[in-house]
This record gives structure tokens, sequence and C-alpha cells, in this order.
């Protein structure tokens, strides 16, 4: 029975959140700015009657109407400024020693071209 009742009350949920989204144009899509709101109500609703009716959240029928917003709304939008995250272990390690093993091999490189330039002289 409860489930049956959150059943109804995900419509209703789903029905309130296309009604606040008819106002968004297709262009602000994915400005979180605009859509905070009606994705915000959306969450809060379903969460608050799952709550109500002791159903748990998060639960299969809310995560489906979620998956059905992005589905329907948000397939487009990707990042605009990408994450980024630390290399791994190895290349972080390659990257740190290479330049130091570089440094002996440099000034060795300096002092026998300074010698070998005033044998010349």
């Amino acid at each position: 029975l409860t489930e049956r009742n959150y059943t109804a009350i995900t419509q209703h949920c789903w029905d309130y959140f296309v009604y606040l989204m008819r106002n968004v144009l297709t262009s602000e899509l994915c400005e979180w700015k605009v859509i905070s709101r009606p994705y915000s109500e959306l969450q809060n609703c379903l969460e608050e009657w799952a709550e109500r009716l002791n159903y748990s959240y998060p639960n299969a029928l809310a995560e489906q109407v979620i998956f059905q917003s992005h589905h329907i709304y948000f397939h487009n939008c990707t990042l605009e400024h990408p994450v980024y995250f630390d290399p791994p272990e190895d290349v972080l390690l390659a990257m740190i020693i290479a330049p130091i093993c570089l440094i002996p091999f440099l000034v060795t490189l300096v002092i026998w071209r300074s010698k070998d330039g005033k044998a010349q002289a």
C-alpha cells in the first residue's frame, strides 16, 4: 500500500517539476541558477513524501524520477570546466624524479663545457 501511495505521489512531484520547467528556455537547461529551484523542488518533494509515508529514501521510484528528469531535460549538459584529477602515483613520481635527475647532469655538462672553453683559449 505504501509503495502504491508513493508511486502516485512521485507522479505528482513529477507533474509539478514539469510545470516549473515549462518556462525554462532550452538554452537555459544547463544553467544551474535557472534549474536549481525546480530540481531541488523535485528532490525535496520525493524525499519529504518518502519520509511522511515512512518509505526509505533514496529508493528505486525516486531514482527513476530523477533519472527521467536527466534523460528528458539535462541529457545535453556537459561540464564547461572539466574537473581535473591528480595523475596516478607512478606518473606523478616520474614527473617529480625526472627533473631532479636532470639537474646533476646539466650541472656536469655546464662545468665540462666551461672547462672545454678555457682549454681552447
